[in-house]
């Protein structure tokens, strides 16, 4: 599914290896989606979308966005026959949201509960 670019879920103890230089003293990644090339990780304090850009993908993007940034979100469950989901992030100071695409077999109530617990702080 990653090739229609649809995020799927990956380990996120991998995942913390992974990007290890990114992460602060401490931080622990909850969750990790992969996106053919691109990466979004849930830690304990930010979201982390990492964007690799070009034809060979050596070129890097880090986005960092504090929780306390989002100022709302929401989500889009699968359905019969659109098979992916929707998260949709705002957050401050922009108009549109950021949208990442899940496939149908990522859950995306789960992604909702840790957007909740670090958002609703």
């Amino acid at each position: 599914m990653a090739l229609f670019g649809n995020a799927h879920p990956i380990d996120p103890a991998q995942a913390a290896q992974d990007y290890a230089r990114l992460l602060g003293q401490g931080e622990t990644v909850h969750a990790a989606y992969l996106l053919i090339r691109d990466t979004i990780l849930f830690t304990d304090r930010r979201l982390i979308l990492i964007d690799k850009q070009g034809i060979t993908g050596k070129k890097v993007e880090y986005h960092s966005i504090p929780y306390r940034s989002i100022t709302h979100f929401a989500v889009e469950t699968a359905g019969t026959f659109d098979l992916d989901a929707e998260l949709k992030i705002w957050v401050s100071g922009t108009q549109l949201p950021i949208t990442k695409t899940f496939t149908k077999g990522v859950d995306i109530y789960e992604v909702q509960a840790i957007l909740t617990q670090y958002v609703a702080r």
